[in-house]
């Protein structure tokens, strides 16, 4: 039966009422699997799903706005499930004013750079300390404080639209419709099918020509019609299963689900459909993960309810724990502070934002969509691979602290299960940061790290390995990782008192050989004595404002114990396709054509962490080419060695390599790369450098499947290239990059 009968049939009373506003369809290409037809006011999309189930989703103009006709599913041979009739986009945005913060500003005034307005334009977009929501902040945060409550502007979304465009693009359908406006964004809204997904994207895309714009969103659609078969069913923060069935009152404002997942799931019409944010492009950077709610419900009557995602205005701090008044009130002032630490994301003037929400149809019940649509996560966890191994590194957890203020060593710290939930095998730690006594040079510091040391190697386990890691931030400029093949006995100052001056190392009954540093030459000294490596963390940002860039002409950037940089989504940006493009990824580039093999390490940058925390969403990691986990009183060089050699790919979790590499000599040269990924795929691309440039090859991905893999035999002439590297990006902004492989 034609298309367009079963539509006029199913719809004929609400497009009777829609404006006969023609689609535009030039740029549709009939496809297997992919079908767009026009419908009065609009256009009607049917399309493929997983396991080849029918998938509908109607989408008309009434009064100039877009309106969602109908959302179905359909299982192979039955009748279809209508999940929704009627409804209406709904976009909430909050904008507030981007500040340079101190803890940028000290690093740059310690370098001599002056805070021209250029400066400030330039490096207010990579802050991290910043609360635009927050009045009237805390003084000596910011630029520019306090805060004034005018600066803070909410709007709903107002829709004129004219008409609307429908394309093919690979394997997707995009239906776009003009006239979207968002309180100062203007610009379009959209829908995305994907064939062989049962993902449909709802975006606005828009762009301001303020100044100085950070924003939050919330996205959904309302108009739901409430049956007698009506629930939206969740798991909450302890994954239990709960749900709601729409029997309470009508709600004033939308109501924040603590929702494990980030997802929300409604049941109704024979069929489910859920409601989920993109993974990770929708959480800017924080320093905890505590759950702050990410999807919503509003019960706007007793006929209807809207459903969607959402941004909270403010963050929530970690819960503090403490058995002495000591630790406890400082745990308590680290939390607290953390409220005012919450960036959103950037808006530079001019850049094209996306704010998506992506809901998923299934003609089956919640907790089977709930299943199908954690696929597209792997659960939330990294998924095992053959001969590798999963890194996390930078972690503040106050480990000394943790274990000898609870007056014994065998503690379960709450962050361990999180970390093994997460199909994590290596974690390297950053205690002395902001705890114990990093700055002491005798038994005071000492003894702690004694402590730290035992802790890490208690916890270690067969499968799991946790690395004492340092931040000691002393003689190399800006922040900084230390890591050690094994525990190492250091201090990195110098006493005060002299004569005798510490020396560079001296036998400290019980601890055996200690080291003292005092300057850039000792630490680099002590790197290629024990055989660490270092990197720099949040570069570009945060306390490293300014570096490397203004070390990297100096003997320990350009050794081969400093590895790179540290690559965590900061700041987030909905213009970039990529995570962290600026300014990881162009820091990358830049590094590599500055000098030799320099690479970038997943870092997370967190304090405590719980298992009700929502912690995959903000977490990039490492897979190591390694074949087992070294046990811990074995010493862990096998991790380093692989480090060093590049032996690792970055990953947010969706996209994953099986393997690389460079084959073929001379002008004849491949690179190879085995791939997976989740999400409908965007493009893959080759990334190389001549030692004062980068360019880059872009291989379009958008007619291959989703939850699929592919392999890439890429050719390329070395001639004038320096280093290449690869990487692969979806749709929803995920992605993993290889470390660049420089070329003889």
């Amino acid at each position: 039966m034609k298309l367009w009968i079963v539509l006029t049939a199913v719809l004929a009373p609400a497009l009777a009422s829609a404006q006969q506003t023609a689609c535009d369809l030039s740029g549709y290409k009939a496809a297997d699997g992919l079908r767009a037809e026009k419908s009065a006011g609009g256009v009607a999309f049917e399309w493929t799903g997983e396991n080849a189930e029918p998938l509908r989703a109607v989408l008309a103009i009434e009064n100039g706005v877009p309106m969602v006709r109908e959302l179905a599913a359909r299982k192979n041979g039955g009748s279809w499930a209508v999940l929704g009739r009627d409804l209406k986009p709904e976009f909430d945005v909050t904008t507030g004013v981007r500040r340079l913060s101190e803890q940028q500003m000290a690093p740059l005034r310690e370098l001599g750079v002056a805070l021209t307005p250029d400066v400030v334009e330039r490096e207010k977009w990579n802050a991290f300390w910043d609360a635009p929501l927050s009045i009237p902040g805390r003084a000596g945060t910011n630029l520019d404080l306090p805060r004034k409550p005018e600066e803070i502007r909410r709007a709903k979304a107002e829709f004129q639209a004219t008409g609307c465009k429908v394309v093919t693009d690979g394997g997707r359908m995009e239906a776009s419709f003009d006239g979207a406006k968002l309180g100062i964004f203007s610009g379009r809204l959209e829908y995305t099918v994907y064939r062989g997904s049962n993902l449909l994207r709802q975006e606005i895309v828009a762009s301001t020509s303020e100044p100085s714009v950070a924003y939050k969103y919330d996205a959904g659609l309302s108009g739901f019609a409430l049956r007698g078969d009506t629930k939206l069913v969740w798991r909450d923060t302890a994954r239990a299963w709960q749900q709601y069935e729409f029997g309470g009152d009508v709600n004033q404002d939308a109501v924040g689900l603590k929702a494990r997942n980030r997802l929300a799931i409604l049941e109704t019409g024979g069929g489910s459909l859920a409601v989920l944010p993109a993974p990770h492009k929708f959480f800017f950077a924080r320093e905890m993960e505590t759950n702050l709610g990410y999807v919503y419900y509003r019960k706007d009557s007793n006929a209807n309810f809207a459903i969607g995602i959402r941004q909270p205005e403010r963050e929530e701090g970690y819960k503090p724990y403490g058995v002495s008044d000591a630790v406890w009130n400082r745990r308590v002032g680290e939390s607290r502070s953390e409220l005012q630490n919450f960036a959103l994301y950037n808006a530079p003037p001019g850049t094209e934002q996306r704010m998506p929400v992506y809901f998923y149809l299934y003609a089956g019940d919640a907790h089977a969509a709930d299943e199908r649509v954690l696929a597209y996560t792997h659960g939330d966890a990294y998924k095992p691979l053959p001969g590798f191994k999963v890194l996390v590194s930078h972690f503040h957890f106050h480990l000394n602290e943790q274990l000898t203020d609870a007056g014994t060593m065998d503690l379960q710290p709450t962050w361990l299960p999180v970390f093994r939930a997460l199909g994590v095998n290596i974690a390297i730690l950053a205690d002395f940061h902001s705890d114990s006594h990093p700055a002491d040079t005798g038994k005071v510091r000492l003894n702690e790290q004694k402590v730290y040391f035992e802790g890490c190697g208690r916890f270690s386990d067969r499968d799991f390995l946790l690395i004492p890691g340092e931040e000691p931030d002393a003689n190399f400029g800006g922040h900084y990782m230390f890591v050690f093949p094994k525990p190492i006995y250091f201090t990195h100052l110098r006493k005060p008192a002299t004569p005798p001056a510490q020396p560079f190392s001296e036998q400290i009954a019980p601890f055996g050989t200690v080291y003292h540093t005092a300057t850039a030459a000792d630490e680099l000294k002590l790197l290629n004595e024990e055989k660490g490596l270092v990197w720099q963390t949040h570069p570009r940002t945060k306390g490293s404002a300014g570096y490397p860039d203004a070390t990297k002409d100096t003997d320990f950037f350009n050794s081969d114990r400093f590895l790179g940089g540290s690559f965590q989504s900061l700041p987030v940006d909905q213009s970039e396709q990529r995570l962290c493009e600026h300014r990881c990824l162009a820091l990358l580039d830049d590094m590599n054509n500055w000098s030799g093999a320099k690479y970038m390490i997943a870092e997370g940058d967190t304090y405590m962490k719980y298992p009700d925390d929502e912690t995959y969403p903000q977490l990039v990691v490492n897979y190591l080419k390694l074949d087992r986990v070294p046990a811990f009183d074995s010493g862990w060089q096998p991790v380093l060695d692989a480090l060093r050699g590049g032996n690792y790919f970055v990953t947010s979790g969706e996209v994953l390599f099986r393997d690389w590499g460079i084959e073929g000599a001379g002008a004849k040269r491949y690179f190879n790369a085995s791939v997976e990924w989740t999400f409908s795929p965007e493009f893959a691309e080759l990334v190389w450098g001549d030692g004062k440039t980068t360019n880059r090859q872009i291989i379009r991905m958008q007619d291959l499947p989703p939850l699929s893999n592919k392999r890439f035999h890429i050719a390329f002439d070395p001639a004038g290239k320096k280093w290449v590297r690869f990487a692969v990006w979806d749709s929803a902004g995920n992605g993993a990059l290889t470390q660049p492989v420089h070329l003889e």
